[in-house]
């Protein structure tokens, strides 16, 4: 009676931890797919693209019409933002496309103005980052251009291809390759990226 009792409590945890694992995981939408089937018809006049970290999508929009979603993987510790160098997350909030490169060893690469403002402040206020560094930041995004990337707070985060088996980046936000030549004709320098938690 007493073994039987044991048995019926080991499996009772076992199953609580499957079901734990399960409803803590992140789920993945499903493989790239177009919202509409239609091709698009570029080019947009008013593109921008969401991507929402828990749900693993990107979304495409031209203004307020939703016109594709992609599965997407993301930097390797998935949980919360970006904060410094080499943490291997996802930053969060609003960047622009800033660099396009097209022989990239991750296919197509579209890079994004991370560190942001927001950033750069909280960097200076931890002693991450100097003035200058700060200053830096700043003045790259009143010009639209790259902020550095060498800095504490870390950089070269982008938009690229490479595959969506699981989290694998150092902080990007992965597509496949057909989906990033699809996004690579959509957008271009200084569109809006908002990146969601």
């Amino acid at each position: 009676m007493k073994g039987g009792r044991t048995i019926a409590v080991v499996f009772f945890l076992a199953a609580l931890a499957v079901g734990a694992y399960a409803y803590f995981s992140p789920q993945l939408p499903p493989v790239s797919v177009a919202m509409e089937h239609k091709p698009l018809r570029l080019p947009l006049q008013s593109p921008r693209v969401v991507i929402r970290k828990r749900a693993r999508e990107l979304l495409l929009y031209d203004g307020a019409e939703p016109l594709r979603k992609y599965r997407v993987v993301l930097g390797a510790n998935g949980s919360g933002g970006k904060e410094r160098e080499g943490d291997k997350r996802t930053p969060e909030g609003t960047f622009y496309i800033c660099t396009r490169n097209d022989t990239s060893r991750f296919h197509k690469f579209m890079g994004l103005s991370y560190p942001a403002p927001s950033d750069a402040a909280r960097g200076l206020k931890e002693k991450m980052i100097t003035r200058s560094e700060h200053d830096a930041i700043v003045k790259a995004h009143e010009a639209k251009s790259c902020p550095p990337w060498k800095t504490a707070l870390g950089g070269e985060v982008g938009i690229h291809g490479g595959g969506i088996d699981r989290d694998w980046t150092l902080g990007c936000i992965a597509l496949t390759n057909e989906a990033v030549d699809e996004l690579w004709a959509a957008l271009k320098m200084g569109d809006p990226v908002v990146i969601e938690p």
